[in-house]
């Protein structure tokens, strides 16, 4: 330890200790406040950021309603035109279309003859359509 005096009192003659009476131990500091406290009031606008989209479609067979069902649960508004299928094909499309806008909280609404307007939750529709000589007759199943 001799020469570690030596060395340090050869490069630093009083320095050092003038150093050392200085030095003061690190006060601790202050408590800061809870961060989360701020970021009750955030509120997340992803779905805002993105531009809403509606997809039209022209199933010619009852295996494209899956392909339909995968854009409303992307949260795409989707208009389905069932007038080139046939009619019990159609139906079974329309039951389908049904069970998936039920399970994802959207809706589904005959907007012309065998057309069909899917929206999922995120999408509001307001108004209505009234189909061609709907109020004269009894409503019948299209």
């Amino acid at each position: 330890m001799g020469l570690m005096k030596k060395f340090r009192d050869y490069f630093l003659e009083e320095d050092y200790e003038d150093y050392e009476e200085e030095y003061e131990a690190p006060q601790p500091e202050e408590e800061a406040p809870p961060k989360t406290a701020g970021k009750a009031n955030v509120v997340s606008l992803q779905s805002v950021q993105k531009s809403a989209k509606v997809v039209l479609a022209e199933p010619r067979v009852y295996a494209e309603a899956q392909e339909i069902a995968d854009h409303l649960k992307s949260r795409r508004a989707v208009i389905v035109n069932l007038q080139r299928i046939q009619h019990e094909q159609a139906k079974r499309i329309v039951d389908f279309l049904s069970g998936t806008v039920y399970a994802i909280g959207g809706d589904i609404q005959q907007v012309g003859t065998k057309i069909f307007l899917c929206t999922p939750e995120n999408v509001d529709v307001s108004g209505s359509i009234s189909l061609d000589g709907e109020d004269d007759r009894p409503m019948k199943r299209w």
